[in-house]
């Protein structure tokens, strides 16, 4: 998959590879598309059913949301708006009296999927986001009032950036983006039938850096939602049976994972490349709950190849980065480490990393190309300001975050020995996206440690 074992022995042959090759990533960019659509709709089905069949029937939960708040402007001359407007339907599982560990062990969260309409405030220019992501809410510091919620998932935007028709709006240039939330909800009064709660939060659309312009829409947003409530499918009062034998529990593993994502580059480089990823990790996982590790990482940036064997600007003889041509593989990759977090829910779970990037060089290059004057041509002209290697920089290059889920082919409630599982992840160079990325992963678990503890659910 390496560019370096493409060869062409004529001008024939050469089209023809060529050829070959841009079909073979148009398809491949096709079934990552569709890869992704699949897991987050595998996940949220999968969250809503982490459930015991013995309450399952009691335990459906409906949600309405209103919301209203602004749109950030995303870039200068950014179009004018007027209110944002969303309405989100969720539907989902109340898991307080589900007697799997990792629902005690979070205090009986709800989790589902919601899908949601969001009208910006500038239809013309911005138009309208459709999302669908799954979702997980719970309560917050000891509060029988207060909830969090979050969510992760993807949406369809009617309108993006276009260079001749809607040059201002330099927020979004894909119709896919991310989708993700994070909410605070008072819980202002309940009756047999509903429960109304007034929440605050923030939303956020953008492509994971798969194409650019990638500035993304950034809200502010207040909630009023009303869950709906089935009085006659109420949870039956809980008698003597359900006391049971919690039990603390230690295990180790190894996580070995393969990764393809996409990115873009700059917008002089802005078609979708591919970055490939193997990675492993060692750590423990306690109360088959809360999984944390260490692990490293190795990745490899087609963009970065491409433009040091194109000899671009920068990579020219006599120019900054003209030392890339010696070993161009070498300078393309990124090494580093990492410390892993993650939150279980049997077949499903919310993953956070954070890497220290050990050897990541082609990134000065970026940093320059993107960072100063903007809108820097393939031809770079004399005297262009190009970015310049600041105190931000220097945290930007060191290190890395990965926010996303994963979906266990097992269960985890049952600590198999063996697991595999598929994962979508965004990567970021702190806190800005890098590239988007499916990854497929092998688990293995070993020495398992416990001490029983009496759980009462009453």
């Amino acid at each position: 998959m390496i560019k370096p074992l493409l060869f062409s022995y004529s001008s024939k042959r050469t089209q023809l590879s060529g050829g070959l090759l841009s079909g073979t990533k148009k398809y491949l960019c096709y079934w990552l598309k569709i890869q992704f659509f699949t897991f987050f709709f595998l996940s949220a089905f999968s969250v809503i059913g982490q459930t015991d069949s013995n309450w399952l029937d009691k335990s459906l939960f409906f949600n309405t949301e209103i919301l209203f708040g602004q749109t950030q402007e995303a870039n200068f001359n950014f179009p004018s708006t007027k209110t944002q407007k969303q309405i989100i339907f969720n539907i989902g599982r109340d898991q307080s009296k589900n007697t799997q560990e990792w629902s005690q062990r979070l205090k009986g969260p709800v989790t589902g999927y919601s899908f949601g309409v969001t009208d910006f405030g500038n239809r013309d220019s911005l138009g309208l986001a459709f999302s669908f992501m799954p979702f997980i809410r719970f309560p917050a510091f000891r509060s029988e009032k207060l909830q969090v919620l979050t969510g992760m998932g993807t949406s369809f935007i009617t309108e993006k950036y276009n260079a001749e028709n809607n040059p201002r709006n330099q927020a979004v240039t894909t119709d896919i983006t991310w989708a993700c939330r994070l909410f605070l909800f008072y819980r202002l009064f309940t009756t047999e039938y509903i429960d109304l709660h007034l929440g605050f939060g923030y939303t956020h659309h953008s492509n994971g850096h798969m194409r650019l312009h990638n500035k993304g829409y950034n809200s502010y947003l207040f909630s009023i939602a009303t869950d709906i409530k089935n009085p006659s499918k109420e949870v039956a009062e809980l008698g003597e049976s359900d006391v049971y034998t919690l039990k603390n529990s230690v295990y180790k593993y190894f996580d070995f994972r393969a990764g393809f994502g996409q990115n873009s580059f700059a917008l002089a480089f802005n078609e979708k490349k591919y970055v490939y990823t193997f990675a492993g990790e060692y750590g423990r996982v306690y109360n088959n709950t809360l999984k944390v590790g260490l692990g490293f990482y190795f990745r490899f940036y087609e963009h970065y190849y491409d433009y040091i064997q194109g000899d671009e600007w920068l990579v020219r003889k006599g120019r900054e980065f003209d030392y890339f041509h010696s070993l161009p593989v070498y300078y393309a990759t990124n090494l580093g480490v990492n410390v892993s977090a993650e939150v279980l829910m049997n077949h499903v779970s919310v993953n956070l990393q954070i890497g220290l990037n050990l050897h990541k060089p082609a990134y000065k290059m970026e940093w320059r190309i993107n960072k100063g004057w903007e809108n820097t041509p393939r031809e770079i002209p004399e005297g262009w300001v190009l970015g310049n290697f600041d105190g931000f920089y220097k945290f930007k290059e060191l290190f890395s975050g990965r926010l996303g889920l994963k979906y266990y082919l097992l269960g985890t409630k049952t600590r198999p020995k063996n697991n595999i599982y598929i994962a979508a992840h965004i990567n970021s160079n702190l806190g800005q996206a890098d590239f988007s990325e499916l990854s497929l992963g092998y688990v293995y678990s070993f020495n398992f440690t416990e001490q029983s503890k009496t759980l009462d659910l009453r």
